[in-house]
């Protein structure tokens, strides 16, 4: 649930202290945190943060498009492996033309006729 307007965004005050810092002496390096719920606003544009996400700290690049997001949307704590295994990677033999692919219809020369119920 989002935060209500007439509290305002919520940013780590010890984060917002080290940015401004760096912009008035000029510098950009990276900053490592562990405020992943801090909202993002416009003058981290342009800096990098290394944001923890429970195990190593992974680093941010900051661009006007993330502006009013949160840190930890970009610092995903669980690591994608992918869909299925050997099966999602085979390759299903190409039907003949002229046939809809359907398996198991009355008409398949594969189903013997007296299989079929008869009344």
């Amino acid at each position: 649930m989002s935060r209500s307007l007439k509290k305002g965004p919520y940013i780590d005050a010890k984060l917002m202290k080290n940015i401004m810092k760096m912009i008035g002496g000029g510098e950009k390096k990276i900053v490592k945190t562990w405020a992943r719920d801090s909202d993002i606003p416009p003058e981290f544009v342009g800096f990098t943060f290394a944001v923890h996400n429970g195990k190593e700290f992974i680093p941010v690049y900051i661009t006007e498009q993330m502006v009013g997001h949160k840190l930890g949307e970009f610092s995903w704590t669980t690591k994608f492996k992918g869909h299925g295994g050997k099966q999602a990677t085979a390759v299903a033999p190409p039907t003949a033309p002229g046939t809809t692919g359907v398996s198991g219809s009355a008409t398949s020369p594969s189903v013997p006729a007296s299989t079929t119920p008869s009344k």
